[in-house]
């Protein structure tokens, strides 16, 4: 079987999958499909919202599959009228059993981490969060349980200290899409021997699970040690991003602020220390205490303003003595 011969069903929504469904496009596979989720209302005026995977493949004439529940009837059979032999899952939902098993050559997802750590959600968010080092991309076929499945490919990638999630999403992003075409040749030439992510576990070693992030998890707890808001602050950078309620002496909300960068941590300079959440600012900076330590706030946005650098916001904001976090 060739590329040209090799029917595809491409499953995906956001830009991560785009870059991977453009470059089996742009190399020659045969995409007979794509599924994406429904439009969705979004800004002030409430219109609907094409998924980036959508506007890619309306742009470039494939047909597309938006079903609202992915075991309706009518849609199953819609999917299996196109014939595909594989299906490929990028950032996509769980896809039920009827359609995860429908195509003969399987169906493989692209998941952003090094399985089996991170499985879940928001893997690159959590890598970042948690200082790691390293992360990566795996390709794996779908079995019942998310993220569970057999090891096709996997490629590791370094993140650096000062990365935030927006640098690593982007470079695994490129390394995904380059391992999709492999695992897809490799399908075709009947070379691949998947791995049981069991087998990848060392003695008493564990999944680490990479949950859905909400609001709460993004809020600054300023009671954690520098180091760990420094990690925690660019791994939700720029998006959903990490935020903090300034307060009055009485503890009355002021404001709400999002932190989008910050310096290193750095480490207090005399005694006593100050109380977790204080703020020590002047015209063009802005420190707040750690458990352990200052972290200097790079970006920030204020409540219903702009994203800006510190020394800008302070132009248009002062803190008061009795200000904290």
């Amino acid at each position: 079987m060739t590329k040209e011969e090799l029917k595809i069903v491409f499953f995906g929504t956001p830009d991560f999958a785009v870059e991977s469904l453009s470059r089996l496009v742009d190399g020659g596979y045969n995409v007979v499909a794509v599924v994406t989720m429904p439009d969705k209302p979004a800004g002030r005026g409430r219109q609907l919202q094409q998924s980036d995977v959508k506007r890619y493949a309306v742009e470039h004439g494939l047909p597309v599959l938006q079903p609202v529940s992915l075991k309706d009837e009518a849609f199953i059979e819609e999917l299996r009228g196109y014939g595909a032999q594989l299906f490929i899952v990028i950032a996509f939902r769980m896809l039920p059993e009827a359609v995860w098993q429908m195509p003969p050559l399987g169906t493989f997802n692209l998941h952003a981490s090094l399985l089996p750590r991170y499985r879940g959600a928001a893997p690159i968010n959590w890598a970042v969060m948690n200082g790691d080092t390293e992360t990566g991309v795996t390709t794996f076929f779908l079995k019942h349980e998310i993220d569970t499945g057999d090891v096709i490919q996997q490629r590791s990638c370094p993140i650096s200290r000062h990365d935030d999630v927006e640098a690593v999403h982007d470079r695994l992003m490129v390394m995904g899409a380059d391992m999709v075409l492999e695992t897809v040749d490799a399908i075709i030439e009947s070379t691949v021997k998947p791995i049981p992510q069991d087998q990848m576990l060392t003695t008493g070693q564990q999944p680490t699970p990479a949950p859905k992030i909400f609001k709460d998890t993004c809020r600054i707890d300023w009671t954690r040690p520098a180091e760990a808001l420094y990690n925690h602050i660019r791994g939700l950078s720029p998006y959903p991003a990490a935020w903090t309620v300034l307060k009055d002496e009485n503890g009355n909300e002021v404001t709400t602020i999002k932190v989008y960068k910050t310096g290193e941590p750095e480490p207090f300079g005399g005694y006593p220390h100050p109380a977790p959440g204080t703020i020590m600012a002047d015209r063009k900076t802005v420190r707040i205490a750690c458990a352990d330590g200052w972290l200097q706030i790079l970006t920030l946005q204020q409540s219903g303003k702009k994203r800006m650098d510190t020394d800008a916001f302070l132009r248009g904001f002062t803190f008061q003595p009795n200000h904290h976090c």
